[in-house]
C-alpha cells in the first residue's frame, strides 16, 4: 500500500493536483509517525546507551548512532492508518458543512476520496 501511495503522490505532483498531494502526504506522514519507536529518555534527556560529544549536549556520536529503529507495520496496519485518515476527513467535512463552510467540506471529501481509492481492492 505504501508504494501505491507514493506512486500516486508522484503522479499528483506531476499533475499539480493539490488536493491529492495534501491527502497523500498526510497519509504517508501518518504512516511514518506510526513506524516511529518511542525513545525512552531518562531525566537528563539523554538515553543511557548513547555516547555523546563533550561539545554538544545530547549529541549522538559514532556511525549510525543517530539512526532510530523503526517499527514494522503490516498491510493491515497500513490499511487501518489510511482508514483513519479517511474517517478523520469525513468527520471534519461534516463539521465544516454544519458551520456553513461548504468549500472546506468539499475539499476534505475530495481528499477522503483520493485516500479511499487505495482502500479498494485492485481490479
Amino acid at each position: 500500500m505504501r508504494a501505491s501511495l507514493r506512486d500516486s503522490l508522484t503522479a499528483a505532483l506531476k499533475s499539480r493536483d493539490r488536493v491529492a498531494v495534501a491527502a497523500l502526504r498526510s497519509a504517508l506522514a501518518a504512516i511514518g509517525n506510526a513506524e516511529a519507536v518511542p525513545v525512552d529518555r531518562p531525566a537528563d534527556g539523554v538515553p543511557a546507551d548513547v555516547t555523546g560529544s563533550e561539545h554538544v549536549a545530547g549529541a549522538a556520536a559514532g556511525l549510525g548512532a543517530a539512526e532510530a529503529e523503526r517499527r514494522h507495520l503490516t498491510e493491515a496496519d497500513l490499511r487501518s492508518i489510511v482508514e483513519d485518515e479517511v474517517r478523520e476527513r469525513s468527520v471534519a467535512a461534516l463539521e465544516y458543512e454544519r458551520l456553513g463552510r461548504d468549500d472546506l467540506a468539499e475539499r476534505l471529501r475530495a481528499e477522503a476520496e483520493v485516500l479511499g481509492r487505495h482502500l479498494r481492492p485492485a481490479p
